[in-house]
C-alpha cells in the first residue's frame, strides 16, 4: 500500500539525472544509490526518534501522537487508498483534497507516487513486477523495497503514467513535488509547541507506527490470515492488521474487489474507514459508493467457504 521517499519527477528532461543517481555504492551484496540512501537515513531518523519516546513521555504527547495516527492513517486509507487509487466514491473537491492532505503527513510520499505504486501493485500483484512483491521475501514486501529504488529504476516511468488523473490536478503536482516540506513544517510546529516530548511522540513514534501498519498489509497481507475469494493472488485476510489499519487488513476482500468502498464486507469485519465513508454517504458528502453485488460475490467465493 505505500509509495516510496524519494524519486525524481517523471519527465524526460530528469533521464540524465536518473542515471546519475542510478549508480551508488556496493553494499550488503547490491548497489545503494541516493534514492536508496536518503530513504534509508529518513527511516533511520524517525526510528531513532521513537526509541527516545520513553526519556520523553508526557500524557499530552501520547494522546497527540494517537490523534495524529487516527487522521494521517485515515489520510491513507480514505484518502490516497480508497478515494484516489480506486476511486471508490466521489467527494467534494474540498474534502478529498483535505483526507489527502492528512495522508500526505504519513510521510509515505506524495499521492501521485502512493497511488501509482499501488495500482502497479494491482496490475501485478504478487509478480516480479509487484513494487512489493512477497515472492521477493518478507522482509523486502514490508520495507526492503522502499530502499531498493533500482528494483524499480526501469519501469519508473511507465508507473508514473497511471495516474494521469492526479497529474491534472495543480493541487497534486503541487504536493508531488513539496510533500516532504509539509511533514519538516508539521515537525517544527510540534517541537515549538510542545518541545521534544511532542516531536518525538508526534512525529517518531507516531510515524513509525503507521508505517509499520501500512507496511504491514503488503507483507502480513500477503502471508497470513484466511482467503475467501478466487482473487488468483496471495492476498489474505487478517483481523489484527485490520485493527490497526482502519480496515485494511481485509486484505483478500479487497483483492476481490477493489473497486469497493467498504473492505469489511462482513458485519463483525470492523473496517472503521467504511464507517466513515458511510458516515459521510449519510450526510450527503460522499455519492457513487461502490460496494460488490450479492452476484459478484458468489462468483468470486471459493467453493464451500465463509468469512
Amino acid at each position: 500500500m505505500c509509495s516510496g521517499f524519494f524519486r525524481a519527477k517523471p519527465h524526460v528532461s530528469m533521464a540524465p539525472l536518473m542515471r546519475m543517481m542510478q549508480r551508488g555504492i556496493e553494499f550488503m551484496g547490491r548497489q545503494w544509490n541516493l534514492f536508496d540512501i536518503a530513504s534509508l537515513v529518513v527511516v533511520l531518523y524517525l526510528h531513532f526518534l521513537a526509541l527516545l519516546a520513553p526519556v520523553h513521555f508526557s500524557w499530552g504527547a501520547l494522546w497527540l501522537a494517537f490523534a495524529l495516527y487516527v487522521v494521517t492513517g485515515l489520510g491513507i486509507t480514505l484518502g490516497f487508498h480508497r478515494s484516489l487509487a480506486h476511486r471508490s466514491f466521489k467527494l467534494p473537491r474540498w474534502l478529498e483534497y483535505f483526507f489527502v492532505y492528512c495522508g500526505v503527513l504519513s510521510l509515505q510520499g506524495s499521492p501521485i507516487e502512493w497511488v501509482s505504486t499501488h495500482r502497479y501493485h494491482h496490475q501485478f500483484t504478487d509478480t516480479k513486477k509487484d513494487p512489493h512483491s512477497p515472492l521477493m521475501g518478507f522482509w523486502f514486501s514490508h520495507i526492503g523495497w522502499i530502499l531498493n529504488h533500482s528494483f524499480r529504476f526501469e519501469i519508473y516511468e511507465r508507473r508514473l503514467k497511471n495516474v494521469d488523473d492526479l497529474k491534472r490536478q495543480p493541487y497534486y503536482r503541487f504536493l508531488h513535488r513539496t510533500y516532504l516540506l509539509h511533514s519538516a513544517l508539521l515537525g517544527v510546529l510540534l517541537y515549538v509547541i510542545g518541545g521534544l516530548p511532542y516531536l518525538v511522540w508526534g512525529m517518531g513514534v507516531r510515524t513509525v507506527i503507521v508505517y509499520h501498519i501500512t507496511f504491514s498489509v503488503n507483507s502480513i497481507g500477503h502471508t497470513w490470515g484466511k482467503q475467501v475469494w478466487h482473487t488468483g493472488d496471495l492476498s489474505r485476510n487478517n483481523w489484527l492488521v485490520a485493527l490497526t489499519t482502519f480496515g485494511e487488513g481485509w486484505h483478500n476482500n479487497h483483492h476481490a474487489f477493489d473497486y469497493s468502498a467498504r473492505q469489511g464486507l462482513e458485519w463483525w469485519q470492523i473496517d472503521i474507514t467504511w464507517y466513515l465513508i458511510r458516515f459521510l454517504q449519510v450526510v450527503g458528502l460522499a455519492t457513487d459508493v461502490k460496494t460488490p453485488t450479492e452476484t459478484q460475490k458468489k462468483r468470486k467465493a471459493l467453493h464451500n467457504a465463509s468469512n
